[in-house]
């Protein structure tokens, strides 16, 4: 994986298409709004009411505030702006509040796929946006696809490589991360010692690496070393949005947990921070591995 110089986007995108970014927290919609300068192109940014912690590096950028309750409001605004791409990027932490969503004439008509897709989970309400606003002639595209320098190579990433145990390790826990992808729980598992001993819930890979750092001290796992965490897209997941990711705090947290390594799906997943995340691995010696991955990298 290359940082020197912006690699083309995988979408072409025409001069002057108009790009929106509807911002969660964290910094990939940071990155992305970056990596869209980088290539031509000046975003649009929507934030997301309540989510965003790194407003101040929007400042350059024109700009309006949603609340998740004002969906309804979000196709009148696109089309507003002239805006014929979105790009759905960072975290929303939780979800609208059906009882405090404000109707629109649009909206009403696709309330009742609103209240399906949150029965199916985070997964099952992405898909429906993304469809949604195509229906009304958005094209929404992937992070990975307009800045693909985001996008986790194949291989190793870092100058450590897993050894014999570790692989034992990354085919457990990717075992796991994709039982539990399937049933839309989470994207990430972490094994340790050949079997997977935790699996990623509501509270993220954050809450995931804690609890691993907790349990180092308990049962059998007391006095067993290395272990590796797996980040990769649940089966069938709409990838334009909320891919697996890892970033400089992922590093901090797994070499706190104990752990030998991370291993991501090459081409579905980013690394955020990227010359920061790689660095700070190195000089904690843990590994960073890029897996081939067994479905296709569009989502579609």
């Amino acid at each position: 994986m290359t940082r020197a110089e912006p690699a083309p986007p995988r979408l072409s995108l025409a001069p002057g298409a108009k790009v929106g970014i509807i911002a969660g927290g964290g910094s990939l919609p940071v990155e992305v709004a970056d990596g869209l300068v980088k290539h031509g192109f000046v975003p649009f940014i929507i934030i997301a009411e309540g989510e965003v912690d790194r407003e101040a590096d929007f400042a350059a950028f024109d700009q309006e505030k949603l609340a998740l309750e004002d969906i309804g409001l979000l196709f009148p605004l696109l089309k507003r702006q002239g805006i014929t791409h979105l790009v759905l990027a960072g975290e929303i932490k939780r979800r609208p509040r059906l009882s405090k969503i404000k109707p629109t004439l649009g909206l009403l008509a696709i309330i009742p796929l609103v209240v399906r897709a949150l029965r199916r989970g985070d997964d099952g309400l992405l898909k429906m946006l993304t469809r949604a606003l195509e229906t009304r002639g958005i094209k929404v595209v992937g992070a990975h696809e307009v800045v693909p320098e985001l996008t986790a190579g194949e291989g190793a990433l870092t100058a450590a490589e897993p050894n014999q145990s570790d692989w034992r390790d990354i085919e457990a826990a990717r075992k796991a991360a994709k039982a539990i992808g399937a049933l839309d729980i989470g994207q990430a598992a972490i094994a340790i010692g050949g079997r997977a001993v935790a699996l990623e819930g509501i509270e993220g890979t954050a809450g995931l690496l804690d609890r691993t750092r907790e349990l180092r001290g308990h049962g059998r796992l007391a006095g067993k070393a290395r272990g590796v965490l797996v980040k990769c897209a649940k089966p069938g997941q709409e990838l334009r949005a909320d891919l697996p990711s890892i970033g400089p705090q992922t590093i901090e947290a797994a070499h706190a947990a104990g752990l030998a390594g991370i291993a991501v799906e090459a081409g579905r997943s980013l690394i955020l921070e990227g010359p920061t995340t790689l660095a700070r691995a190195n000089a904690l010696g843990l590994f960073i591995v890029g897996l081939p991955s067994t479905e296709p990298s569009d989502g579609r």
